[in-house]
């Protein structure tokens, strides 16, 4: 049975990983706090849909069972506390996530959620906590022509059983497309990475599928000289440490064309 969690056993979910020791063992990554964080979520099974909650839309918090996004929402608001490890506020979490997850931090139903990417980003930016790392740093651009969603709504049960959910989509998709963005193709990623991505920073992985902005994303690690990726993998069925270079997992699948790059902001 999929396990549905409310604001109120945040404390019940999430304990052993708010209170996890640092896994870091290399001053570099200690001095990220999305990164240690992240790294607390090593092993954690991969679960899909657990946003899902039906009819009514609420702050969801399942630290037991993460997908992409919602491995990285999680380390990302455990960061932005004040106190960390065991000095960590829940209260202050479960803020900071719904700043992350909602349009503007306020929870109004099924389409306040930042379902595409590329608004996740901007809202992050708009409100403080992120700046865009390929936007000071990459000299290529692109324009977002965002639709997926509205295309494929029998995909998403918020959806195709709500015309006005649908027509609320349609808006937020409009409100993206011809909007230019920074970002690398990826040929243009070395196995080394730019020398501006840092550890900790999120990696976004576009997407080559029409109509669809980003199609994955975690937190960039170096291995030795390598730059790696820190995700919530569903063929592995966990979050792991990917043993491929970014440069090489990219390389390797169809559906990327390459990343885009933001940073916490404290």
């Amino acid at each position: 049975m999929k396990k549905i969690y409310s604001l109120m056993l945040l404390a019940l979910l999430c304990t052993s990983h708010l209170h996890a020791e640092e896994k870091s063992q290399q001053k570099e990554q200690e001095k990220s706090l999305v990164l240690s964080n992240a790294l607390s979520f090593v092993d954690t099974p991969y679960t899909a849909n657990t946003l899902e909650t039906g009819n009514e839309e609420f702050l969801v918090i399942d630290c037991d069972n993460v997908d992409c996004t919602t491995m990285v929402e999680y380390a990302l608001a455990m960061a932005l506390c004040q106190g960390q490890g065991r000095d960590m506020s829940e209260a202050e979490f479960a803020k900071h996530l719904q700043d992350i997850r909602y349009r503007d931090g306020k929870i109004d139903g099924y389409t306040s959620r930042l379902h595409y990417m590329s608004e996740w980003v901007k809202n992050g930016v708009k409100n403080g906590f992120l700046e865009d790392v390929t936007a000071a740093n990459s000299p290529y651009t692109q324009q977002l022509n965002v639709s997926y969603m509205t295309n494929n709504a029998n995909r998403y049960s918020q959806l195709a059983n709500s015309p006005e959910n649908v027509a609320r989509m349609k808006e937020v998709e409009r409100s993206l497309s011809g909007n230019t963005v920074s970002w690398i193709p990826k040929d243009k990623v070395l196995h080394s990475g730019p020398s501006y991505i840092k550890n900790g920073d999120i990696i976004l992985v576009t997407s080559a599928t029409p109509g669809l902005d980003i199609a994955h994303m975690g937190v960039a690690i170096y291995v030795g000289d390598s730059l790696c990726l820190l995700h919530a993998s569903s063929d592995k069925g966990k979050v792991i440490v990917e043993p491929l270079t970014v440069k090489a997992y990219l390389a390797q699948n169809d559906r990327f064309s390459g990343i885009r790059v933001v940073r916490m902001k404290k």
